[in-house]
């Protein structure tokens, strides 16, 4: 795959008008020569090789990711969007092929020079996520809690046990002892969700090599419930069925409890992928 400087027209950087944009690192030996255009349509693909790994890359205009035009770009979603889906699109047609170590959205070189001076300085580190991915697949699973609903039903269970003692107590004194029984609903809550969450880990990790808890968010608009699992899963082709099986499982039990667990796959091992400095 490597190409001399120069090849489809396009210098070695001379002015530092443009950088290398890094798609994917792969093994050589299992890629095809690549064609199509890079990330903006207009500039083809660029493929540099160190023994048996590959990167996959293209050149880009500097300015596009960097100062106040870099910033301005990043916060227009039209230009944005067919950026981001073209750079899945590259690594899902690379996954089709070899195991590959993704690289995030943006991630630029000076000079086609310094990308392959990182994978000759890292060759062991991504050779050998390399041979650890492969065969294998990232599957996301996230847990949406409708939070109101849940704290009715947990408050409704808990003045049931305390009925009895409120029972017993004049209206006034009623009053701030149900007050002190609704204070301790988040906090109860909270470790419910945290229980629920370390069965439901237990139950699905015995299908995964390797498992990753990922931070929260916001829930999207019109997303009903609060997201209170975010986790990825590495999972050998061969589990794929185990794996979902189980999680087809626990979705069911857990719906009762007002927890909606959502699962997308297979992606690019991005949760897993080692840093490159």
């Amino acid at each position: 795959m490597d190409q001399a400087p120069g090849k489809n027209g396009e210098a070695e950087n001379p002015d530092g008008e443009t950088a290398v944009y890094l798609f994917a690192f792969a093994r050589t030996e299992l890629l095809p020569e690549l064609a199509g255009p890079g990330l903006d349509g207009r500039r083809g693909l660029v493929g540099l090789s160190w023994q048996d790994i590959s990167a996959v890359a293209c050149q880009v205009s500097r300015r596009d990711f960097s100062g106040p035009e870099g910033e301005g770009k990043m916060q227009d979603l039209v230009w944005l969007e067919p950026r981001v889906c073209r750079h899945q699109e590259l690594i899902g047609e690379v996954m089709r092929y070899s195991p590959v170590l993704p690289a995030r959205f943006g991630t630029l070189f000076s000079s086609r020079r310094t990308l392959k001076s990182l994978m000759k300085r890292h060759y062991r580190l991504i050779a050998g996520f390399l041979d650890r991915v492969a065969d294998m697949e990232e599957w996301a699973v996230k847990g949406w809690l409708d939070t109101e609903a849940s704290r009715g039903r947990l408050l409704a269970e808990t003045l049931a046990g305390h009925a009895g003692k409120l029972a017993s107590l004049l209206p006034g004194r009623r009053y701030f002892y149900e007050q002190r029984l609704r204070g301790g609903l988040d906090r109860e809550l909270r470790i419910q969700v945290e229980k629920i969450a370390r069965d439901l880990a237990a139950h699905l990790r015995p299908a995964a090599a390797e498992f990753r808890e990922r931070r929260l968010h916001r829930s999207p608009s019109g997303k009903t419930g609060d997201l209170v699992l975010n986790w990825a899963f590495l999972v050998p082709r061969r589990a794929l069925a185990d794996f979902q099986a189980r999680l087809q499982e626990a979705a069911a039990v857990q719906a009762d409890a007002g927890l909606i667990l959502e699962h997308s796959g297979p992606w690019p091992p991005y949760s897993f992928s080692p840093p490159l400095h």
